[in-house]
């Protein structure tokens, strides 16, 4: 696996090329995958498809601004995000956190001190020693690139599907709570319905058998991992 693949990517959201260009090369320079978006559903539909690390978004977007972005975005990820905007008041500053921003930084910018926020940011939300790949028999979850495999076959799966086969996979055999929006009342996801429904859950079984079980917890079902059980 490259340096690239292993640092995952980061999506820049901001209609001047020449300031998504200089963020984009530093950020390449230490070894992440840069793509760019010029609008704001353009950048929302590069986070549905490529599930980056995290996102650097411009507020004030040619359609949608950044702070409807980052609230869109927030109702089904918590993907880091980072505004880039030349909005400096503390009213804006203040709002675009509350909005769900991890961080907020102001143009005229230094590159240099983007980086170091992205290299920040990511380490609080990844955790200084938590690995990018964790393996459970023969699922693979690539944290970075936000990837499942089985085997060498890589999983499609939905943003909540793949945040509840990470903590899965990372809980090993301590359950991990199965919560998320949808038809189920109380908006529950029910962890034996999503695993019978779920098209990327059929892809997760081995020998007919899902490689996940559930389990009834004190707050409810639960599930956990079954490969490390065996």
């Amino acid at each position: 696996m490259s340096e690239r693949d292993r640092k995952g990517t980061i999506v820049i959201v901001d209609d001047e090329p020449n300031i998504a260009d200089l963020a984009g090369m530093y950020l390449e320079r230490e070894g992440y995958r840069v793509l760019k978006a010029v609008t704001g559903e353009a950048g929302l539909e590069a986070c549905r498809t490529h599930r980056p690390r995290l996102l650097v978004l411009d507020v004030g977007l040619p359609d949608i601004d950044g702070l409807e972005v980052c609230k869109r975005i927030r109702a089904q990820s918590q993907v880091p995000v980072i505004f880039l905007t030349a909005r400096d008041s503390e009213v804006d500053r203040v709002l675009g956190l509350e909005l769900g921003g991890d961080d907020y930084l102001t143009k005229p910018f230094s590159p240099a001190e983007l980086v170091a926020r992205v290299k920040a940011v990511l380490r609080r939300v990844d955790g200084a020693t938590a690995p990018d790949i964790v393996q459970a028999g023969p699922v693979t979850v690539d944290a970075g690139r936000r990837e499942v495999r089985l085997g060498d076959r890589a999983v499609e799966m939905t943003t909540k599907e793949f945040d509840l086969r990470s903590s899965a996979t990372r809980s090993r055999s301590r359950p991990c709570a199965a919560w998320g929006t949808g038809s189920n009342r109380a908006g529950r996801l029910h962890p034996r319905e999503w695993a019978d429904a779920s098209p990327s859950q059929s892809a997760l079984r081995r020998d007919g058998r899902h490689l996940v079980r559930c389990a009834r917890g004190q707050h409810g079902r639960r599930r956990r991992d079954r490969s490390s059980q065996r």
